[in-house]
């Protein structure tokens, strides 16, 4: 192991001192979607919006394929198309029969959605995977982390057998087909761990082996990491993770943002760990952050055709629904600063799909975003256009200003005197917290962070109100919806019939969850 690091480490800083030709954003993307429909004329889907003739107009078949195609949700894409592959039918809207089917981790807000997951995808993941690994030559990495253990926390490989096809989270689809050799030798927990369907089983399993294991990078989604070495901590009697794992240097994270967590983690750690992020979600592995204190990269030649939709009232309702007649972008036309939401056409078979995702071009020239939310989770009740981003960045703020450890949250927008008001759902086990406290550093933070929300604070946004809650209430509320486990995530907005049925959920458990309210 301590020679495959060395091995690793060396190859890869051999590899930074050459300089390899690259594309522009423009070439890859044209280039990629030419492929695509090439891949995709005689499916179904192929046919029916005519991708052969669109392939015949050789200089203008990007422009061509954005007129014929419309944008389309889960919805359209699930009822007209990737049901039929559901069903056991063949070339619908990529070649072949679909093996796999992603459950989308998600929230507790409905049932899962199933997102093909074909071959090409897979191999399209381990291409994005190796860039990764490329990429950590630009960190300040200890050879010897490379030899070590990966734990990467995800869903179970032992998949649910649906008649022609096999379904789970996509990360246990990842694993399942992973490289034999890095499966051998680096992958922790292990194939006979992974394969065990509760969550609760595997986590129990990971605590005992923990010391067994020389770990040298961790991934996962950072509430259920956070989760697992606060179990590994207490179950060994140690401070911090490193007198576990002495060579923990890498977190590799993603999923929700690292900001409400960052000083969390910092008390686990005992010594500096680098965090990586990258963005992956059951459609695919888009991109990952690709040097020091920078935005995710996105990955354009890894068979994902990407267009941006500016994320505003032009082209989105008040709920996050498409309108009609919304303008798409591609990556070289993008604009830093403006919010867009992600559109997909994918060696899956998704074609112009939205993904729900929105971000932000932090460097458009190196295609580096943020993500800053998701078309249905940004609040905006009167005009204060509150993103997760800015719910994520006053969390934040308040944990490191009371030194407190937030582990969870969530806000929905409420009628209030005839005008509106926030309720913020708050999970944090501090004896100390002080309510009132957090709610006027949250309501500061935010005004700092969003005119338009310091504007309506004078306005029709005439209150807050803050529940502080024991951290397990989110946790217990997800197990009860049976969304317990490495992928799921709480909503950060509450809405409609989820935010009803969280209401439903606290009042039946009112006595034993509830700590604080202001």
């Amino acid at each position: 192991m301590a020679l495959l690091g060395n091995l690793i480490a060396r190859s890869l800083k051999l590899r930074k001192k050459f300089n390899l030709p690259v594309a522009s954003p423009q070439t890859y993307q044209r280039h990629t979607l030419r492929h695509l429909l090439e891949r995709g004329q005689y499916t179904a889907f192929g046919k029916y919006y005519g991708f052969g003739d669109i392939l015949s107009k050789e200089i203008d078949f990007v422009k061509i394929y954005r007129e014929r195609v419309p944008l389309c949700s889960y919805t359209e894409m699930h009822a007209q198309w990737w049901n039929r592959s559901q069903k056991g039918e063949e070339n619908v809207s990529w070649p072949g029969k679909v093996k796999y089917f992603a459950l989308s981790s998600g929230t507790s807000e409905s049932a899962s959605k199933h997102i093909p997951v074909t071959q090409d995808m897979i191999k399209s993941i381990k291409k994005v995977g190796f860039k990764q690994l490329y990429s950590m030559a630009n960190f300040s990495i200890k050879p010897a982390a490379f030899g070590k253990g990966i734990l990467m926390l995800g869903g179970t490989t032992s998949l649910f057998e649906k008649g022609g096809y096999y379904e789970g989270d996509m990360s246990g689809i990842s694993a399942k087909n992973m490289p034999r050799w890095m499966s051998a030798m680096v992958y922790k927990p292990g194939q006979r761990i992974s394969k065990r369907l509760k969550w609760e089983d595997r986590i129990k399993l990971i605590v005992e082996k923990a010391a067994h294991w020389d770990v040298g990078t961790v991934c996962g989604v950072p509430a259920w990491v956070q989760i697992v070495i606060e179990r590994v901590i207490k179950h060994y009697g140690v401070k911090n993770i490193h007198e576990i794992w002495p060579n923990l240097s890498v977190y590799i994270h993603g999923g929700v943002s690292i900001e409400p967590y960052r000083e969390s983690f910092k008390k686990l750690w005992g010594k500096p760990v680098t965090l990586i992020e990258t963005y992956m979600a059951s459609e695919g592995s888009f991109g990952f952050q690709a040097r020091p204190d920078a935005g995710i990269k996105l990955v354009l030649n890894a068979s994902i055709f990407y267009e941006f939709v500016p994320f505003n009232d032009e082209n989105f309702d008040e709920d996050g629904n498409l309108q009609a007649n919304a303008q798409a972008y591609m990556v070289h036309e993008v604009q830093e600063g403006v919010e867009y939401a992600v559109v997909l056409s994918t060696c899956s078979g998704a074609w112009r799909y939205l993904i729900g995702d929105v971000l932000r071009f932090t460097n458009a020239r190196e295609h580096e975003i943020a993500i800053v939310g998701r078309t249905k989770q940004f609040l905006s009740l009167c005009g204060e256009h509150m993103s997760v981003d800015n719910m994520n960045k006053a969390i934040e703020t308040v944990s490191k200003k009371l030194n407190i450890t937030i582990r969870e949250f969530a806000v929905a927008g409420l009628k209030h005197d005839n005008l509106f008001a926030h309720q913020w759902y708050i999970g944090c086990d501090d004896l100390h917290v002080d309510a009132k406290k957090v709610k006027e550093l949250l309501d500061a933070t935010l005004c700092s962070l969003n005119d338009d929300y310091e504007v309506e604070r004078t306005s029709a946004l005439r209150e807050i109100f803050v529940e502080i809650l024991p951290g397990r209430v989110f946790i217990d509320y997800l197990r009860s919806k049976g969304k317990e486990g490495a992928m799921s995530k709480f909503p950060r907005v509450l809405k409609n019939g989820m935010l009803t049925d969280w209401e439903v959920y606290l009042s039946k458990n009112k006595v034993a969850h509830q700590v604080s309210h202001v």
